[in-house]
């Protein structure tokens, strides 16, 4: 890229990325918006690589993913962002952080959804009062971008305790990663606060939710944020994985796991790992534009879930195939009466 031609482009990107970014100092991301910012650094490094194919290249504009180079305080804040962030976290695997791309089974996904489905139809239909927290314990490992390459860190033990009021708050609840307790806030700007929904699902608002399968995919499909230049099926399919880490009613996870099924794209795996290496089914699908794939791990005895992970399935300028960008590990999760008690220290938990 040219020096005239970042001078022209980085100006505008690095507006908008901090016009949307959260206040550093507060681990105050939730699903949804953590999403919207993953969006946005995709959108920030395809705008740079665009930028510098067509000065090398002018005739070809076809832009492919990740070139990163984050050159602004922004951008550097967007990118310790995703490392902290609950959902964007690197997986298992070799010491440097990479892994090889499961091969997909060429049988369709929706037998096995309907498998995971059902199973997670027969849990108990817990009793969540609005005063109550929902508690999640998991593994979480965060890929830091800020160098222009992919470097994975270690794991890290990662508490959340969500507040089921309907809302809007401005409080959402906390969050504990290895020890360090910091408050998760609606959004920087947000006066009004964030209501239960997408970017704050409790387990009364999942349990609005259409429980038929073909209704509810028609709702995603309506209501997941739309994105520049970003795949509807994968967004949808990505909305539904962030729905998976935390408790809700058996037969909205029924229904969502169904609605998946019926998302074009969709596949097995022949093997997928979580985190901390437990080994498990494979759900998975593939962003073509961008080189990603998104997977869902699933115990092969009772078909719960166990955790997600994101990797390369291509070369590009920061990461091999198999560099992964995202992965979690499902540990615990409950319900207790106060934000920062665990399970254990807690009277009248409820666990899932």
């Amino acid at each position: 890229m040219t020096d005239s031609t970042a001078a022209r482009n980085r100006p505008d990107d690095r507006d908008e990325i901090a016009r949307l970014l959260p206040a550093p100092a507060d681990r105050d991301l939730t699903r949804e918006q953590h999403l919207r910012h993953k969006e946005l650094l995709m959108q920030h490094i395809d705008h740079d690589h665009a930028a510098s194919t067509a000065a090398a290249e002018p005739a070809r504009r076809t832009p492919r993913r990740r070139t990163v180079r984050v050159a602004s305080a922004a951008a550097l804040a967007l990118a310790g962002a995703l490392t902290a962030g609950i959902a964007l976290t690197g997986n298992a695997g070799p010491a440097h952080g990479g892994t090889t791309t499961a091969a997909t089974d060429t049988r369709p996904a929706a037998a096995l959804l309907h498998r995971i489905s059902a199973a997670a139809a027969r849990h108990d239909t817990l009793t969540v009062r609005d005063d109550q927290f929902v508690y999640t314990r998991e593994k979480i490992r965060g890929a830091d971008l800020t160098s222009g390459k992919a470097v994975v860190g270690p794991l890290e033990d990662d508490e959340t305790w969500l507040a089921q009021e309907p809302g809007p708050l401005h409080r959402l609840g906390l969050s504990r990663v290895d020890g360090e307790t910091l408050p998760i806030n609606a959004e920087l700007g947000d006066t009004e606060g964030t209501p239960a929904g997408f970017g704050r699902p409790t387990y009364r608002w999942l349990g609005s939710l259409p429980t038929d399968p073909a209704r509810l995919l028609d709702y995603l499909y309506a209501k997941t944020p739309e994105a520049e230049r970003r795949q509807r099926d994968q967004a949808v399919f990505e909305q539904i994985g962030s729905l998976l880490g935390g408790m809700m009613p058996p037969r909205t996870a029924a229904a969502l796991y169904q609605a998946a099924a019926g998302i074009p794209g969709v596949r097995r795996t022949v093997e997928a790992r979580d985190v901390i290496g437990r080994q498990g089914l494979g759900i998975v699908r593939d962003d073509t534009r961008y080189g990603v794939r998104t997977e869902w791990v699933f115990d092969p005895k009772d078909y719960s879930f166990l955790g997600a992970r994101t990797f390369l399935i291509r070369d590009t300028s920061y990461g091999k195939a198999g560099t992964l960008l995202s992965g979690t590990a499902e540990l615990a999760h409950a319900v207790v009466d106060k934000a920062g008690l665990r399970p254990a220290d807690a009277d009248g938990t409820r666990t899932a």
